[in-house]
């Protein structure tokens, strides 16, 4: 586990460190005493003390100079077109330009390590419901295709990869677009929220703030992590329904309106097989290897995600609903 100032004078550039997971990333990495260097389009003014630099890592020469003299790069961007972890088969192109395309020119122009932020679906919807890191990956999508594909370049180069399960939280970067904080918009705004079918599928929920203790723990272990993907995960599985069971619950306690009903619809043409298998990590080798756990409850995770939004409904209108169950 990091603790506090064991990072001190280690420059980390973060890539995408604007948005939500890069945010809370850039936040810890200071937090634990590291020079930090964010980088984004947008990066804007962090709440930290940080190096920034604004610029299109599309450009020519934009990677080389971003990762410059830096001890750790944490290459956090990501490009979708649909706001969502999926990659829309038009967009398939400019995507691979980023999500590969970056994180090779990255791998070549780095001098120190690289911590790739990877994604457990990689292993497709082959595997098992439990997974422990030892399975062979079948992608399923264009998205975990392309993650596989940027992996391989930073695991062949000697880096490591964190493979993150479903991630959630506030976020003092670009907002959570991901499926807790979706419901949690639609329940505030009292509208009933939706699952797929019967929603008993299994996933695996991880707190921002966690996520962001595991990039700290990987950069402050980097020889034991080096050329592997390593699993970070709760390594314990929530129903879809009752995840937003407890959203409906969280919002109707925080609000003291009724609670929202959950309701089945069918599933939307675009849903894969993976939709429909559950998925759960299991962290053991990372923990053994950093002493890394997640340690936030998800009852405290909603609760805390909610009352976020609460707070920026006093503070603006909140941020539009994305539909999907």
């Amino acid at each position: 586990m990091s603790v506090q100032g064991e990072l001190a004078g280690t420059l980390v550039a973060v890539l995408g460190g604007s948005g939500f997971v890069g945010s809370a990333v850039s936040a810890r990495m200071a937090a634990r005493g590291a020079r930090v260097r964010v980088v984004a389009r947008d990066p804007g003014v962090p709440p930290f003390p940080a190096e920034v630099v604004a610029t299109d890592l599309t450009e020519p020469g934009a990677v080389a100079a971003a990762v410059a003299g830096a001890d750790v790069v944490l290459p956090l961007v990501l490009f979708t077109g649909g706001g969502t972890w999926r990659v829309a088969d038009g967009d398939a192109a400019d995507a691979a330009r980023v999500n590969v395309g970056i994180v090779a020119e990255v791998v070549d122009a780095a001098r120190g390590t690289v911590v790739f932020p990877g994604s457990t679906s990689q292993v497709g919807p082959g595997a098992p419901e439990r997974i422990e890191g030892t399975e062979t990956d079948h992608p399923e999508s264009e998205y975990d295709r392309q993650k596989c594909a940027a992996e391989r370049l930073v695991l062949d180069a000697g880096g490591c990869s964190l493979r993150l399960p479903t991630v959630f939280g506030p976020s003092t970067g670009s907002p959570d677009r991901g499926v807790v904080t979706a419901m949690a918009r639609r329940a505030l705004s009292g509208e009933p929220l939706t699952v797929w079918g019967a929603g008993d599928v299994e996933r695996d929920l991880v707190f921002v703030e966690d996520v962001a203790e595991a990039f700290a723990a990987a950069v402050a272990h980097p020889d034991r992590l080096a050329g592997r993907a390593w699993l970070v995960g709760s390594g314990a599985g929530v129903e879809v329904r009752a995840l937003f069971e407890l959203v409906a619950a969280t919002v109707a306690e925080l609000t003291g309106r009724p609670a929202v009903p959950v309701r089945s619809v069918p599933p939307p043409p675009y849903a894969t097989a993976s939709d429909f298998r559950g998925l759960v990590a299991d962290p053991a080798g990372f923990t053994l290897a950093t002493g890394w756990r997640a340690r936030v409850p998800l009852a405290d995770a909603v609760a805390r995600t909610v009352t976020h939004l609460l707070q920026s409904s006093v503070d603006g209108a909140l941020p539009s609903t994305p539909k999907h169950g």
